[in-house]
């Protein structure tokens, strides 16, 4: 037996199985765990409220871990970023989606059948359930036979799909499939209804006198007339009328129904493991895409990044929040993008900057892109390098909540203290304002300790803060901030850019606001 298989009994055939997934390479394959719910920092960053949206009308696939739950090795992120580049051609993705949905037809009809009272109908439903299947698959191998697969996870699909839909289990899930749809197809009877009494028996060629009254009205029919016939609805289930007619019937075709209780206890476990497998892990790369393709269709760039553990330089181009440009371009408005990044000895992006200016929306960008990265997906930007980390901390303001016996700069502090005691060198750390609930002279302090802490990790951080003389803190601190424009300073860019905090701009912002600029002051002493 080949590395990577393994055996299982199906449909009285003994098989090798291959070990095919579109989420983890070979040797990876099933070593990673999902994450229980979501991680702490999702939402702070906003990706709670992206797993919703992308996950939404798929939660039959339980998809919601595999978004949540960051792979540990640059192989599986290459792995699944291959997928995501296959799919990117439209008549794979088309083959794929259409293989989709026809195993949500397929489930549709399983479903349909447990819920069925009467076991003919139920048993008649699982063999269009599995000529739906083997529709599907047919169809699938057939796509995606001579399309241009540069991953190993579609090609090794590929490989597995046409081989399944060769070997004789597969083979004798069809034959079986026809043999009891055409026995069925010869079911004929008649029905003859005298007052109360209800006789079934064998169709031997009687005329059809409804073919014969509507041929005896048609000469009445002059031009296009209105049709007066109702339409009724049919429901799935039988009612108790038709399950004596079709018990009746049974009685006429033993060894037709025969054969429907023989396929049915058969093959009621038809669908293939490694079919299975992956119609719910694409739907993983499906969702995704779906997602980003208005934001693309507005101008946004995706890029598919490098990651590295280890080397600490990073950037992104052109990059944004995910999950704010969804909701801006769906209301029309515009996105703004943001670069960032960190160089030699460079370690932590101090971001000040007028308040509303972007700031934490460009702290959210930098964490959503780092997670994003690490499941494997393409994220927000024309080209990115980003770090395959070992853990995401963030701190975000929180509102101060009353029925804790700590106050809010405590709280803060437990929290900073939780997440430098955990942190790693291979960790990120995203730190929004903290200990903005104290003076001025205690924040700086604070915050001094806290980046004394951050470099000491050598850990890759933002950390936005309203104290600027943060953003000066050595060579291994990057200052960053948000623009407001020149000739209106109120009014702000959400740029966020490397350059020197002065605080220039906002104090003039401030001072136009609660007019006591110069120009307020003296239109006021003079009026």
């Amino acid at each position: 037996m080949e590395p990577g298989s393994r055996t299982l009994e199906a449909g009285g055939f003994r098989v090798v199985e291959d070990d095919v997934s579109l989420l983890f390479p070979p040797a990876a394959s099933g070593t990673v765990s999902r994450v229980e719910g979501q991680p702490g920092y999702f939402p702070d960053l906003n990706l709670d409220q992206f797993v919703a949206a992308v996950t939404a009308d798929r939660e039959e696939y339980n998809l919601a871990g595999s978004f949540c739950t960051p792979v540990s090795d640059r192989a599986s992120v290459s792995y699944r970023q291959e997928v995501f580049l296959d799919l990117e051609d439209q008549s794979v993705l088309s083959a794929v989606a259409e293989f989709a949905q026809s195993m949500r037809d397929v489930r549709a009809h399983l479903a349909q059948s447990e819920k069925l009272r009467y076991p003919y109908q139920a048993e008649s439903w699982l063999v269009d359930a599995v000529g739906l299947y083997c529709d599907a698959v047919l169809r699938l191998a057939r796509d995606i036979c001579d399309a241009e697969l540069s991953s190993r996870a579609m090609s090794d699909l590929r490989s597995y799909v046409v081989k399944y839909t060769k070997s004789e289990r597969f083979a004798s899930l069809v034959s079986a499939t026809r043999q009891v749809r055409e026995a069925l197809a010869e079911v004929h009877y008649c029905v003859n209804i005298k007052g109360g009494r209800v006789t079934v028996a064998k169709y031997e060629g009687e005329a059809d006198y409804s073919v014969e009254v509507l041929a005896t009205f048609e000469r009445f029919k002059q031009g296009a007339v209105k049709d007066y016939r109702a339409a009724f609805r049919e429901p799935a289930e039988m009612n108790h009328v038709e399950a004596s007619v079709l018990q009746l019937v049974t009685r006429l075709y033993p060894a037709e129904f025969g054969l429907l209780d023989e396929f049915y206890t058969l093959h009621r476990a038809f669908v293939d493991p490694v079919i299975s497998r992956f119609d719910v892990e694409v739907q993983f790369f499906m969702a995704y895409l779906e997602y980003i393709a208005p934001l693309r269709a507005a101008g946004l760039h995706f890029c598919y990044p490098t990651v590295r553990r280890g080397a600490k330089e990073i950037f992104a181009k052109e990059s944004f929040d995910l999950v704010l440009a969804s909701k801006l371009t769906g209301d029309g408005a515009r996105v703004v993008c943001n670069d960032f990044s960190l160089n030699g000895p460079e370690r932590v992006l101090v971001i000040s900057g007028p308040n509303q200016g972007g700031k934490t929306t460009f702290a959210r960008m930098f964490g959503q892109v780092h997670h994003l990265a690490n499941i494997g997906c393409p994220v927000p930007g024309s080209e990115a390098e980003l770090y395959l980390f070992d853990g995401l901390y963030t701190h975000f303001e929180r509102e101060e909540d009353l029925s804790n016996a700590t106050g809010k700069l405590e709280d803060d502090l437990l929290r900073a203290k939780r997440i430098l005691s955990m942190a790693t060198t291979d960790s990120l750390v995203v730190l929004n304002e903290p200990f903005s609930s104290t003076t001025l002279q205690d924040s700086l302090f604070l915050g001094a300790k806290v980046m004394e802490r951050l470099i000491e990790l050598d850990v890759l951080s933002v950390f936005v803060t309203f104290v600027e003389e943060l953003s000066s803190f050595g060579s291994s601190a990057v200052s960053m901030v948000s623009t407001v424009v020149p000739d209106n300073p109120a009014e702000r860019t959400y740029k966020v850019v490397r350059r020197r905090a002065d605080g220039l701009a906002y104090a003039l912002a401030l001072a136009q606001k609660y007019r006591v600029s110069y120009q307020a002051l003296r239109a006021r002493l003079t009026s």
